[in-house]
């Protein structure tokens, strides 16, 4: 008997063996109760959604077109901002309002408008329309008109203001309502005040994903480069007055 084998055969028995072990393997998985990996560990709370961009159950609303009273001034002050109809509008030269509570990781959901006017005025690139969104009074998401306007990249509608340009540019014109859905982590900090880790931001504009888990660089600086320093888990959310008539509405944030 010949007991020399060719390398083809001994390599087709080896392959033979590792398909044989591997049905064994799969035989032996399927036979596996599938109760074993059901997981009831934590109950999801219930949460009745809104209707049209209304609020969720569980989420605190913090303009619903009847009042100011969720903001104030940073020194304290009531807002200086006024009601236009279910809106507010920016005041020009009052200055900018913050959320009298505060948060860290949430969800936000927040409607604004540019102003025809700055298009009349034939005000252009960051003049027309600006203001922005800051989540803990440091994190930038710039609010402008960027429909037929142009500007910096990164400083445009839905920029993470100087430090990510958005995806695409799905603006619509001054004088309709835009929508921001913003997922936000907070960054975190060590014990000893140094950065654990950096924060992160998802936004979604009219519908359509424009930064996708981006990582925050640090607080929004208009001039040089940005980096974290430490401060407080919650702050306050802030709306800019950059001297144009911007308007907000339908206002609500939830903590995550």
């Amino acid at each position: 008997m010949n007991e020399y084998y060719s390398p083809i055969f001994l390599k087709a028995m080896t392959c033979a063996v590792v398909l044989f072990t591997s049905l064994i393997v799969w035989a032996q998985e399927q036979q596996v109760d599938p109760k074993l990996t059901e997981d009831w560990s934590r109950q999801p709370e219930v949460v009745t959604p809104g209707e049209n961009g209304s609020a969720p159950s569980d989420a605190v609303v913090l303009f619903d077109g009847s009042d100011l009273s969720q903001w104030a001034k940073n020194s304290g002050e009531p807002a200086g901002w006024k009601i236009v109809g279910d809106a507010m509008e920016v005041v020009p030269g009052t200055g900018a309002i913050m959320s009298k509570q505060s948060f860290g990781d949430c969800q936000l959901h927040i409607e604004w408008m540019t102003p025809m006017e700055d298009v009349a005025k034939g005000l252009k690139g960051q003049k027309n329309g600006n203001s922005g969104i800051f989540l803990m009074r440091r994190y930038e998401i710039q609010v402008l008109n960027s429909f037929e306007n142009e500007t910096y990249y990164n400083g445009m509608a839905g920029s993470i203001y100087k430090q990510h340009i958005p995806l695409v540019n799905s603006t619509r014109q001054p004088g309709k309502w835009q929508t921001y859905d913003i997922f936000f982590t907070a960054p975190k900090f060590n014990s000893d005040k140094t950065l654990k880790e950096p924060g992160y931001v998802t936004v979604v504009l009219n519908g359509v994903l424009i930064q996708n888990h981006v990582e925050l660089k640090g607080p929004t600086v208009f001039r040089g480069t940005p980096s974290y320093s430490y401060h407080e888990e919650k702050a306050p959310l802030l709306l800019q007055d950059h001297s144009n008539k911007v308007r907000y509405r339908n206002i609500w944030i939830r903590e995550l």
